[in-house]
């Protein structure tokens, strides 16, 4: 296979096939949705048997568990895509909104208009529900997309996307609105992001690895995020009530995301009596603890059984673990956590604890992250419960989108000037 020649044609596909959906009625657009959604519900047993094929290559292959977790298709999961589109249907369509609409001393007015992208390239590995969520928002956002799932999610990813192509043709939108690069050869993500005249928009998904390699040799603008160093910080006046269940579930409701709690800052006022019962929970759930020296003291003198305690590295302090590992350090207040955050956070999600209103406010705004949380766990860092139906990935750049990029962070505007006949003096 000529690579560069076959992304080429899929570049002109998406392209053509961009203008007939930035064109498409919101009618149009959520009825495809609606047969994609039908279409995986009655195509369950093959996807299923597919990402079957997928899990046995992957560990023959000795992937990692995280991966692992994240390939993984069930029942449920399948559900879930086939639930997602609708709810991506059931949201506003953003494109052709006009905002902002003003009189100018002229006679005109003038407004902005969201409109689609264009063409989106989406490099991403493992979860194949990426494949399902990516197309839906692309879609209802008008815009065409090119996938690039990881090789370890190949079978189960194309036949998501035939689900795809049988929904857009039962709308009668062209297939080519959302293609599945077929092929496991590396070439091809190099090919898909360097072709500017094709491609408005990549947006990788997966290790930080890929999407440093991609942010170097992309001549395509990017939308993404290096890695999730997330961080709870539990304020001197702290609700003892909530320290234990927020921390359970932004540390150990899932490890290998990016939304995951993987450091713990505690307030030498809250410490004697909060480090304890939650380094119990941490212990029975099977959690390594790396601690600065005074979380080490006050745990170790608490006679947790089973506490798996480490002294804290420096270079502990940014590290995404995607595992059963959580840094612990105590800082003075909410001054020191702040500045450790925003030192050390990959900008992603940073959460704070606390009763006090002030402190509250102070960390919504000066920790410079993409979501900043008061009294909830970090896992709430996501498109779907942020009422976006799903995401396309989350930004932690400050241009364009940032946070968790929905339909509208997948559009932007253009001006739009309304006259009577107005010539300017």
């Amino acid at each position: 296979m000529d690579i560069r020649q076959y992304m080429h044609t899929l570049g002109q596909q998406a392209r053509a096939a961009s203008r007939v959906l930035a064109a498409a009625s919101t009618g149009t657009k959520n009825l495809a949705l609606a047969a994609i959604a039908a279409e995986i519900r009655a195509s369950r047993a093959l996807l299923i048997a597919a990402n079957g094929e997928d899990l046995d290559a992957a560990r023959a292959a000795g992937i990692d568990p995280a991966m692992l977790d994240r390939l993984t298709l069930t029942e449920k999961s399948v559900e879930a895509m086939a639930a997602g589109l609708e709810q991506v249907a059931a949201l506003p369509d953003p494109v052709g909104e006009i905002t902002g609409l003003r009189q100018r001393p002229s006679g005109i007015q003038v407004g902005k208009m969201r409109v689609p992208l264009g063409v989106i390239g989406i490099i991403y590995e493992a979860r194949p529900n990426v494949t399902a969520d990516a197309a839906a928002l692309c879609l209802k956002s008008g815009n065409a997309a090119i996938l690039r799932g990881g090789s370890e999610a190949i079978a189960c990813n194309c036949q998501i996307a035939a689900c795809v192509h049988a929904g857009l043709k039962a709308a009668g939108l062209p297939e080519h609105a959302v293609q599945i690069i077929d092929t496991i050869n590396r070439a091809a993500v190099g090919a898909l992001i360097t072709m500017p005249e094709f491609v408005d928009i990549i947006v990788p998904r997966g290790g930080k690895s890929l999407i440093a390699r991609i942010s170097e040799e992309s001549r395509v603008p990017v939308i993404k995020h290096l890695d999730g160093n997330c961080h709870v910080y539990i304020d001197s006046e702290a609700d003892p009530a909530k320290i234990v269940p927020i921390v359970e579930n932004a540390k150990t409701q899932r490890y290998g995301t990016c939304n995951t709690a993987e450091t713990l800052l505690v307030a030498s006022r809250a410490a004697v009596t909060a480090l304890p019962a939650v380094a119990a929970m941490l212990a029975v759930k099977g959690v390594e603890m790396r601690c600065c020296e005074k979380s080490l003291a006050i745990i170790a003198e608490a006679g947790i059984g089973n506490a798996r305690l480490v002294p804290a590295r420096e270079e502990d302090w940014y590290e995404e673990f995607l595992a059963p590992v959580i840094a612990i350090k105590i800082v003075s207040g909410i001054d020191e956590a702040i500045a450790h955050i925003n030192a050390y956070s990959s900008a992603h999600t940073d959460a704070i604890i606390t009763e006090n209103h002030t402190n509250a406010m102070r960390f919504l705004r000066e920790v410079d992250s993409s979501s900043v949380i008061i009294n909830a766990s970090t896992r709430f860092a996501d498109g779907f419960e942020y009422g976006l139906g799903a995401e396309i990935g989350i930004s932690t750049d400050k241009l364009h989108a940032r946070g968790p990029v929905g339909l509208e962070g997948l559009t932007s505007q253009k001006w739009v000037v309304f006259g009577k006949g107005e010539v300017r003096g």
